[in-house]
């Protein structure tokens, strides 16, 4: 019999700033909420984007992270698992919802990029673009093992 898969990977934008709380033994998490875009057709048969929102938990070190560094409108990459939970509220109804429990989360905008009210200038984390020339990296690269070597004759190759 196969093993169950829970596997949730969205890429989006944040709809608001992260909330951080901290659980009562301490353990910070940080509630978000994102907005991922696909491509639909309209009743006039004109193609559009069409949001979907997602609300992502994210628990250590990461929560901490991304409360400090990230706000409404930077784009990030969420790794996780959907989790469904239900409570009762205050008025006595029964309340439910589907949630993703992130695993891992990738800040996707470099620092000066990112729609958001408040996110220009801030720190975001990893970028895939090199700083602008004049800028300092945010995180010091060691080249001296990237020195180019003499190409590998036939011999060498293992197979």
């Amino acid at each position: 019999m196969p093993a169950d898969l829970n596997r949730v990977t969205l890429v989006g934008r944040l709809t608001r700033d992260p909330e951080l709380r901290h659980t009562a033994s301490g353990d910070p998490l940080a509630n978000l909420r994102i907005a991922v875009n696909s491509r639909a057709r309209d009743d006039s048969g004109s193609w559009g984007d069409r949001p979907n929102f997602f609300d992502v938990v994210v628990f250590g070190r990461q929560a901490e992270s991304v409360s400090q560094y990230m706000s409404k409108g930077r784009r990030i990459g969420v790794d996780g698992a959907l989790s469904w939970r239900e409570w009762e509220a205050k008025d006595g109804g029964k309340r439910q919802s589907v949630e993703v429990r992130a695993r891992d989360i990738y800040f996707l905008d470099s620092r000066g990029e990112g729609g958001g009210e408040g996110g220009g200038g801030q720190g975001s984390g990893w970028s895939s673009q090199p700083p602008a020339s004049g800028q300092a990296a945010d995180v010091p690269v060691d080249t001296s093992d990237m020195s180019g070597s003499a190409p590998a004759a036939d011999d060498d190759i293992p197979f």
